[in-house]
């Protein structure tokens, strides 16, 4: 019996107006998209890499040429600041070209073997299905379709189902420039059906994924039962470590876009920041004029620096960590207007084991712990069952160095917020994820290296 396509609304968080009706894709839908990838996929891994290489670049032109486009579709769709939607509008620009460098470069080696001749090569792995979250639909997607299709293999994308909407209008904006039928797909649908679609077929050789740390393991297991290829990007509980020599007044002007980013819904939010003892009192007397600084406001303003979070049922995940009677040390301001508003909140004092202190927000709430010494801060920031990202403020380069090298994560600035580059891996440890996504090495995770040896002393 053929399954019966359903439609969903898709909200407008800072109005809870309806945008626009998007259909959602059945397991029937999904089936027939990984056919259509795996019979695209011998072609395009056959296009000659320069070829494929200029595809790439033109689809990064048609991107430039969208920029606004979808930055207005990002910013009404998942509530993301103008300014920011711009941003990643063109990070999607920037990661196809990056990436469109590299079919040219997929090297092999040539290994000094006894009577012969030992050579590899980085061949394809075919289907590629890509998962992506709300949270960053637009961003998070490049990151994955961009390498897979320039090693060569075909992508079946499924974005949330809460923001399908810049996702549909880059596999539009693909098609303009080139790539071939079949090549890349964008599926909206339940993550229970297309997501699973994805997971369970024998097709898909390989899975992205970036979601829940809960979801990741029921991904994981789905692939481990047919030994399938899987990237996992999963939750996070980020440490912002601040010494007492640190330059305190930029640490904590810069400590509230560290975790308010995208109105704390961000894996790799600073969400715990952990403040030397000796210097916790001054830094929350610098940090609250910083937060009530937070321009909270509708999305399209070209002023706001924080929207709303994604749905009613997020902001009531979110005011569970803030009951009656929570520690609040102070808050900044949100609008009083439909749209699914909650204001930067600050929590102090907060014991480490508190459940804000432990468990992911994803949320525009922070707490503030203080610690004794080094030993103490690097406890605190690695006991935690997360490892995503993380900061640490000092004017102690050594210092840098040793915390850096202590704290269990997978990626640290210093003195700095920075996260995600495209040019660097990105990725966590311990629960919060498997392999790496970006950087120049992200393509291994995209191919398989095949080892011929010739033999000459025949």
């Amino acid at each position: 019996m053929t399954e019966r396509m359903t439609m969903i609304d898709v909200l407008d968080p800072a109005t809870e107006q309806v945008i626009e009706t998007v259909p959602q894709a059945t397991a029937e839908d999904a089936g027939e998209a990984i056919r259509r990838a795996r019979d695209a996929y011998p072609a395009w891994k056959a296009v000659a890499p320069d070829d494929r290489a200029r595809l790439l670049r033109r689809f990064a032109a048609a991107v430039d040429a969208d920029r606004e486009r979808l930055a207005r579709l990002e910013s009404s769709n998942a509530g993301h600041p103008i300014r920011t939607a711009r941003q990643e509008a063109a990070g999607v620009r920037d990661v196809l070209e990056y990436y469109a460098a590299a079919p040219e470069r997929l090297f092999g080696r040539q290994i000094p073997v006894r009577g012969g001749l030992d050579v590899t090569f980085r061949e394809p792995l075919g289907v590629v299905g890509v998962i992506v979250p709300w949270n960053f639909p637009m961003a998070i997607a490049s990151w994955g379709f961009a390498p897979a299709l320039a090693a060569g293999n075909t992508v079946v994308l499924k974005p949330a189902e809460l923001t399908p909407l810049s996702a549909l209008r880059l596999a539009d904006l693909g098609r303009q420039a080139g790539l071939p039928e079949g090549v890349f797909q964008v599926l909206p649908g339940k993550g229970s059906v297309v997501g699973q679609r994805l997971v369970d077929s024998v097709d898909v050789r390989k899975i992205v994924f970036t979601g829940s740390t809960e979801a990741g393991r029921r991904v994981m297991a789905g692939c481990a039962a047919q030994v399938k290829r899987l990237t996992l990007e999963l939750g996070g509980k980020s440490a912002n470590v601040v010494f007492a020599d640190a330059d305190l007044e930029r640490a904590a002007a810069t400590a509230p876009y560290a975790v308010f980013d995208n109105a704390g819904q961000d894996c790799c939010a600073r969400s715990r920041i952990l403040v030397q003892r000796s210097v916790h009192d001054r830094f929350l007397e610098l940090l609250e004029p910083a937060v009530a600084g937070v321009r909270v406001g509708q999305p399209a303003d070209e002023s706001t620096e924080m929207g709303p979070l994604i749905s009613a049922g997020q902001r009531s995940a979110v005011a569970s960590y803030v009951p009656p009677g929570a520690p609040v040390a102070f808050r900044g301001t949100a609008p009083d207007a439909p749209g699914f508003w909650y204001p930067p909140t600050v929590l102090a004092p907060v014991a480490a084991t508190d459940r804000a202190a432990v468990e992911e927000i994803f949320g525009p709430v922070v707490v503030v712990v203080p610690f004794e010494d080094e030993a103490d801060a690097v406890r605190i920031a690695n006991d935690s069952p997360y490892g995503l990202s993380g900061s640490l403020w000092t004017r102690d380069v050594g210092r840098a160095l040793r915390v850096a090298r202590a704290i269990e994560t997978g990626t640290l600035s210093v003195n700095s917020h920075s996260s995600v580059r495209y040019s660097t891996p990105f990725g966590g440890v311990k629960q919060s994820g498997l392999g790496r996504e970006l950087g120049p090495d992200a393509l291994d995770g995209f191919t398989d290296v095949k080892n011929v040896f010739v033999a000459t002393d025949y």
